[in-house]
């Protein structure tokens, strides 16, 4: 049976209690710990949120890797830098600031600093543009939630995003991981696996849910295998 994998994301974790839900996080089970990163434009409802500050915080409580998702419009070494000196494990872009020539460089100078490099499909940006890039990716990442009144549900009309992904991978780059992220939660996220998910970015279920992180993480963890089996995967 696959493992799909939980990366367990801090956009709704306490942030006074950061390194204490992590460890708990850790405990209970998830694969991945996600540290997101935001500047002043790209998630305008979480300006400044995380980056290597946290990052450095939060180290000694996760043997977990740590991979850091920065909504940033800009991006240069000292950043790179500075998250893999804090102790991520991976850094991931949004391909829609970072294409072309610069991106290259972003992606050679994170190889150096030992750091495994992912790309953002946010929403509304189409699959074609990690379609060249895909070759050099550990991760592609897609943000599929919802927009409006069903911004905490995924967007039924990234599926078949979802699987075309799952065939570029395939295709171009098998050692690739393939991530969802946005709006998913168990009792919604078997469609995503039926497409081709690797990883499952999970932040409100887990760190909001009313019986504590433990059990949002296991009811996760439940659905996935639950999914994964049913698929025979």
């Amino acid at each position: 049976m696959k493992h799909v994998k939980i990366a367990a994301g801090l956009a709704f974790a306490d942030y006074g209690r950061i390194g204490e839900q992590v460890a708990e996080a850790t405990a209970a089970g998830v694969d991945y710990i996600h540290a997101d990163a935001c500047d002043m434009f790209d998630m305008p409802d979480c300006q400044l949120m995380g980056g290597p500050q946290v990052i450095k915080g939060i180290r000694p409580f996760t043997t977990l890797p740590i991979e850091c998702h920065a909504y940033i419009q800009s991006c240069d070494f000292n950043f790179v830098d500075e998250v893999a000196a804090a102790g991520a494990n991976m850094l991931i872009l949004p391909a829609e600031y970072h294409m072309g020539a610069p991106l290259v460089y972003l992606l050679n100078r994170a190889r150096k600093r030992g750091l495994k490099f992912g790309l953002t499909l946010c929403c509304f940006t189409p699959l074609c543009f990690v379609e060249e890039a895909v070759y050099e990716l550990e991760r592609i990442h897609l943000v599929v939630h919802g927009v409006g009144d069903a911004y905490w549900g995924f967007r039924e009309t990234q599926i078949p995003m979802v699987e075309r992904a799952r065939e570029l991978i395939d295709k171009k780059n098998p050692a690739c991981e393939l991530c969802v992220d946005g709006g998913i939660l168990p009792e919604n996220v078997s469609k995503l696996i039926a497409a081709g998910a690797d990883v499952v970015e999970s932040s409100r279920p887990i760190f909001k849910n009313h019986q504590g992180i433990t059990e949002g993480v296991r009811a996760m963890r439940q659905a996935l295998d639950a999914a994964a089996e049913r698929l025979g995967r």
